[in-house]
C-alpha cells in the first residue's frame, strides 16, 4: 500500500441508505472528504451481458439491450478487435481497418459490454466491448497482452517501470497499464493489484456463463470499497464505519481482495454520530464558504470560477511578530499549510492561482514556496506548482478527479443566479418604474399592478412613493402594489389589468 503521508491517519465512514460520506483525518483535522449519493451513482465501468437488439449497418452501430430503460449504443469503433502481436492497443487500433459491424455482431447475440458513457437525456448509455478493470495502481485489459505505462509519467522512467511490471505479470496473459499514481509503487503493491484484478476478471467470466442476458456482471466499486482500494495507506491506523451491515460487507470484501486493510476495519458503536468526533460537519460548512480563518488572525479568500480557482492570502488582525516582514512571512507559511489542506478538502482541480502576501526578501519567498510544495506532496492527487511570477502570483495545477465539494453539495443561488450579488432594492424599484413607462406607451390597460418582493414594495410605498405617484399622474393610470414573500429581490411582475 502506498503511503501518501508519514502522518498517521484515521478514516471515518458515515453511512446512510441515501448517502455515504468518508472523512480522512490526520492529527485531528479533516484532510479529505468523499461523498457518494445512491441516486447519483453512474453506470460508467459497469459490465453487462447484453443482447444485440438491432444492427444498423448504415450508422455502423448497434443497439444493445442491457436491462436499462433505454437500449444502449455500440459503435463499430468501440468493438474490440484482436491486436497485432506486440502493438500497443491504441497504435494497433489506429492502423487497422475496421471490420464492418454487421460482420462482427448479429441480432439476438449475447455480448459482454462495458459502459463508457452514462445515459444523458434521451440518449442511451454508450458501450464498448473492450473490457478494462481499474485497480489502485493498474488498469487490467483482459483481452490484450500489452504492458503500458501512463503517458504522464516521465519518459526516462517508463521503460524501467514497464520492465518491472512485465516481470510481475509473467506469462499468465492479459494486458496492464500502469496508472500515473503508481510511479512510486513497490513490487508488493503492484503484485497485490495484479492478483485483485485477475480475481475480479475470473468472477466476471464465471458470471457470464451462469447468468441470463441483460444481467449486470460487474459493478464499479462503491465508495466504501474504493476507500479500501484508493485511500488506505501504511499510515492508516483505523477505518471506522457506523453501520453494522456495511461493516460486515466491507470486511468480507477486504478479506478476499485486500487482507492488509481488513485488520484495520472497526465497527463504530459510539452514541455520538461518528462525524461529531472531529467536528467534521462544521469543517464541511467552512469548506463551502469563501473565507478560511487562520489561527494567527490572517485569513484566506477562495473563489472558484469555471476557468480557475483563486486563493488570496490576507494578514487580517495578525500583528504578533516584531516587524512587518516577519508578520507577512509567518502568515504566508501558515497559509501554505492551510491552502494545501483546503485544496484536498474541497477537491479543487484545474488551474489554481495563489496570491500570497508580497514578500520583500527572497529567502522568505523561497521558504514559503518550499513549504507549499512540501505540503502539496502529501496530496494523493497529482499537483504541479511553479515559482512566483513577476506579479508575485503562484500558479499551480491539481488534477481533476471528481466534482469539487461545492459543485456536489451546492447549486447556484436562485436569487443571484450564481453572480454572488443582487441588485439593490432601489435599483429594482427604478427598473420597475422604467418598465411601467415602457408598457404604458404600448398598451392601454385599466390599471398596472406591480407584484414584487416585500422589500421592493415597501420602498415604493415609502421612500419612492413620490416618484410612483408622479409616474401614475404622467401615464394617467392607477398603479397598485402586491407583495409576494416568495419572490427574490430582483424578481417582479407587472400585470396589466
Amino acid at each position: 500500500m502506498e503511503s501518501t503521508s508519514s502522518m498517521q491517519q484515521d478514516i471515518l465512514i458515515n453511512w446512510s441508505p441515501q448517502e455515504t460520506r468518508v472523512a480522512v483525518v490526520e492529527l485531528g483535522a479533516v484532510q479529505e472528504l468523499h461523498v457518494e449519493r445512491s441516486l447519483e451513482r453512474g453506470l460508467v465501468g459497469n459490465i453487462y451481458l447484453g443482447k444485440v437488439a438491432r444492427v444498423l449497418p448504415g450508422m455502423q452501430s448497434a443497439f444493445i439491450d442491457i436491462g436499462l430503460e433505454r437500449a444502449a449504443f455500440l459503435h463499430v469503433a468501440d468493438v474490440w478487435q484482436r491486436q497485432p502481436e506486440g502493438e500497443p492497443p491504441q497504435v494497433a487500433r489506429s492502423s487497422q481497418p475496421l471490420v464492418p459491424i454487421e460482420k462482427q455482431v448479429f441480432e439476438g447475440q449475447a455480448l459482454m459490454v462495458q459502459v463508457v458513457k452514462d445515459p444523458i437525456g434521451t440518449k442511451g448509455a454508450r458501450l464498448s466491448t473492450q473490457i478494462s478493470i481499474a485497480g489502485r495502481h493498474l488498469v487490467f485489459l483482459p483481452q490484450d497482452d500489452h504492458i503500458g505505462v501512463s503517458q504522464k509519467i516521465p519518459t526516462e522512467q517508463r521503460d524501467a517501470l514497464r520492465q518491472r511490471l512485465q516481470n510481475l505479470v509473467g506469462n499468465q496473459g492479459g494486458g496492464f497499464i500502469l496508472r500515473t499514481n503508481a510511479e512510486d509503487s513497490s513490487d508488493a503493491e503492484l503484485a497485490d493489484d495484479i492478483a485483485y484484478l485477475r480475481k475480479t476478471w475470473a468472477r466476471i467470466k464465471d458470471a457470464s456463463t451462469r447468468l441470463p442476458v441483460q444481467s449486470l456482471l460487474h459493478q464499479d466499486l462503491t465508495l466504501l470499497q474504493r476507500v479500501l482500494r484508493d485511500l488506505v495507506s501504511e499510515s492508516t491506523q483505523t477505518i471506522r464505519i457506523d453501520s453494522k451491515e456495511q461493516f460486515e460487507g466491507l470486511l468480507t470484501f477486504a478479506k478476499e481482495f485486500m487482507p492488509a486493510a481488513a485488520a484495520r476495519l472497526q465497527l463504530y458503536k459510539g452514541e455520538r454520530p461518528i462525524f461529531d468526533l472531529y467536528a467534521i460537519d462544521e469543517e464541511v460548512a467552512k469548506a463551502l464558504g469563501r473565507r478560511v480563518d487562520l489561527k494567527s488572525g490572517g485569513y484566506l479568500i477562495i473563489d472558484q470560477t469555471e476557468a480557475l480557482t483563486t486563493v488570496d492570502v490576507n494578514t487580517g488582525g495578525y500583528v504578533g511578530a516584531r516587524n512587518f516582514d516577519d508578520t507577512i512571512f509567518k502568515t504566508n507559511l501558515e497559509a501554505a499549510h492551510a491552502i494545501a489542506r483546503q485544496l484536498r478538502l474541497r477537491n479543487l482541480g484545474g488551474i489554481i492561482i495563489v496570491d500570497f502576501i508580497d514578500m520583500a526578501r527572497d529567502e522568505h519567498q523561497n521558504a514559503v514556496l518550499d513549504e507549499f510544495k512540501k505540503q502539496l506532496a502529501r496530496d494523493r492527487v497529482k499537483t504541479m506548482a511553479g515559482g512566483f511570477s513577476q506579479l508575485g502570483l503562484l500558479e499551480m495545477t491539481r488534477k481533476r478527479t471528481r466534482e469539487s465539494l461545492s459543485h456536489m453539495l451546492c447549486e447556484p443561488c436562485p436569487s443571484c443566479e450564481g453572480k454572488g450579488s443582487v441588485k439593490t432594492t432601489r435599483t429594482v424599484v427604478y427598473d420597475i418604474l422604467r418598465e411601467i413607462l415602457r408598457e404604458a406607451r404600448q398598451f392601454n390597460p385599466r390599471e398596472f399592478r406591480v407584484v414584487a418582493s416585500p422589500s421592493v414594495v415597501e420602498m415604493l410605498l415609502d421612500e419612492e412613493s413620490q416618484h410612483l405617484a408622479a409616474l401614475s399622474d404622467f401615464i394617467a393610470k392607477p398603479i397598485s402594489l402586491q407583495s409576494e414573500s416568495v419572490m427574490g429581490q430582483e424578481q417582479y411582475d407587472i400585470v396589466l389589468l
